[in-house]
């Protein structure tokens, strides 16, 4: 599977890319997760997604859209800070330069390719080293992201604990809590699937 990255759309190819992505978001949290989101034309999105986010996006051989990210610094309006606030101490975020969170990240687990005999499925962990590998890229160092439970657990499973930031909380039909992850070039080749293939940085061509 590619992990690339999309951020102002400059083609055809990138704005088709990104409407993919918005409507697997819709498939996974609208209609696989019935979380109270808002869905237009068959895609799903937010305020958030007006404020130039940079989306990581990783397509199969075929060129389907299995996963994606969305990255927002900081240090500027964040879903963490300014939707869950409940779930951070004294309900703020100690945001910084080398912070960047993750939001809306889902995987097409359906999709065959990619699913092969482990546990967590192969578009997972190629966002995984995605998001990593552009933000050591970009200089950042800490991903500060809000999750449910059973995520949280497949982060663990992996050897990507979250540092929980306050107790979790039941947010609408889900039990979310905050935390962090690190981001590093230890972190990423331990993630990396051996199938892995970026069009981020280098990195991947050099390790």
């Amino acid at each position: 599977m590619l992990a690339s990255v999309v951020a102002i759309p400059k083609s055809e190819n990138d704005k088709q890319i990104i409407e993919a992505q918005h409507k697997l978001r819709a498939r996974v949290f609208g209609e696989r997760l019935g979380w109270d989101v808002t869905v237009r034309a068959g895609g799903e999105t937010d305020e958030f997604d007006t404020l130039y986010p940079t989306y990581i996006v990783t397509t199969t051989d075929n060129g389907v859209v299995a996963g994606c990210a969305r990255l927002l610094p900081a240090i500027g309006p964040t879903m963490v800070a300014d939707v869950f606030p409940s779930l951070l101490p004294d309900g703020q975020l100690k945001g910084h330069a080398a912070m960047i969170e993750s939001s809306r990240f889902c995987v097409d687990t359906a999709l065959a390719e990619g699913r092969g005999k482990g546990s967590v499925h192969e578009a997972t962990l190629t966002m995984f080293a995605g998001i990593i590998e552009w933000c050591i890229a970009n200089g950042y160092t800490e991903i500060v992201t809000v999750t449910d439970l059973r995520f949280e657990r497949i982060l663990g499973r992996v050897g990507w604990p979250l540092q929980r930031l306050g107790e979790p909380k039941k947010i609408g039909v889900t039990m979310a809590v905050a935390g962090t992850l690190p981001a590093n070039a230890d972190m990423f080749l331990r993630l990396r699937p051996s199938s892995y293939r970026s069009e981020l940085t280098p990195l991947n061509q050099a390790a």
